[in-house]
């Protein structure tokens, strides 16, 4: 069932895989509003929560087993749906095995140190599942889209030539290398939402008052920059999108279908480092049986000793109740009618 279950996983991600060594443009290569046949918002849905049952259990495993930890980085424009995502997505999830960080601009402590230091001090542990709510990518599209940033990270100036994009790009690309290489592993999806999409969410912040929380007039301004964004998101794609940490670009145009391909993606991931619950070895068996023959000795007069046993007794009424009936009691009518008889 899991490897079919991973075929078809594997199939339904397989358009939203960035091929490593590609050039992407996103406004050609990928459709905000593609929804891979899925027709219906409620088929999407059930699909959704199925899978939400099997990356409990695969988590359940990776926590348990404690040897991969795995990274889900989140990037979109303004908008896209990262925190929706996340709260669908793992809301099946145990969440002392997940960490949710969320970037926001830099503070003057982590200004004060290279630009890949707050993204280290928040990965998550071997068993974990860490989600970056924006992720080190922020540094090469937002700070991209407004240079004076470099200023802000006290780089010096030989270190803010033109070919500092290409030399984060190398820089990332070898830190999650690094990170794979010891155990990690690292999920990056980015939510492709259109312009005329994100302009009715921003509409619907301003509208619904329970939603003006949501809207920042920076979020208009960041809009003017659409084209510059979209140029720093395809360069992004192409350049860091490896063999060891591949880019999925998910259509965000469809919140539903948005959280159905992240769930895909993380299950496909999870699924792939096949995560088991660990053997406990012949002298912890040997505990474990010694430490049961205690707590069933002190079950209370008239209880069953443990869990099972109250299993096997049920079971056993269950079959003493049958056998009062059906072909079993005629049986026992036929061979009484013959002993009168006699």
């Amino acid at each position: 069932m899991v490897d079919d279950r991973a075929g078809r996983t594997a199939d339904f991600i397989r358009p939203l895989r960035v091929e490593p060594g590609s050039k992407v443009s996103l406004a050609d290569d990928f459709d905000p509003g593609f929804k891979a046949g899925v027709r219906r918002k409620k088929d999407g849905v059930a699909l959704l929560r199925d899978g939400m049952e099997l990356l409990a259990d695969l988590q359940r495993r990776l926590a348990a087993e404690s040897e991969v930890g795995v990274l889900v980085c989140l990037q979109s424009l303004d908008a896209g749906g990262k925190d929706g995502t996340i709260r669908h997505v793992m809301s099946g999830l145990n969440p002392q095995g997940v960490r949710v960080a969320a970037f926001k601009v830099p503070s003057a402590e982590e200004l004060d140190h290279d630009y890949l230091w707050r993204y280290v001090r928040r990965l998550p542990a071997r068993g974990e599942i860490g989600i970056f709510n924006r992720s080190h990518y922020e540094e090469v599209l937002v700070v991209r889209v407004h240079p004076q940033h470099l200023v802000r990270q006290k780089l010096p100036e030989a270190a803010r030539g033109p070919d500092v994009w290409d030399r984060r790009y190398r820089e990332i690309n070898d830190w999650e290398r690094y990170l794979t290489d010891n155990g990690f592993r690292i999920v990056k999806l980015f939510l492709n939402l259109s312009k005329e999409e994100q302009r009715v969410r921003f509409l619907k912040r301003i509208d619904v008052a329970e939603r003006n929380w949501k809207f920042s007039a920076a979020d208009v301004r960041e809009r003017a920059r659409w084209d510059d964004y979209q140029d720093a998101f395809s360069e992004m794609l192409s350049a860091t999108s490896t063999g060891w940490a591949p880019w999925y670009v998910v259509p965000a145009d469809r919140k539903w279908f948005a959280r159905l391909c992240a769930g895909a993606v993380l299950a496909h991931t999870l699924m792939d480092i096949g995560p088991r619950y660990p053997d406990v070895g012949n002298a912890a068996r040997r505990e474990l049986a010694k430490a049961k023959r205690e707590l069933e000795r002190q079950a209370p007069d008239a209880a069953p000793a443990g869990p099972t046993a109250s299993s096997a007794r049920r079971r056993t009424a269950a079959e003493d109740k049958g056998a009062g009936s059906g072909e079993g009691n005629g049986k026992r009518k036929k061979a009484g009618k013959g002993r009168r008889k006699a």
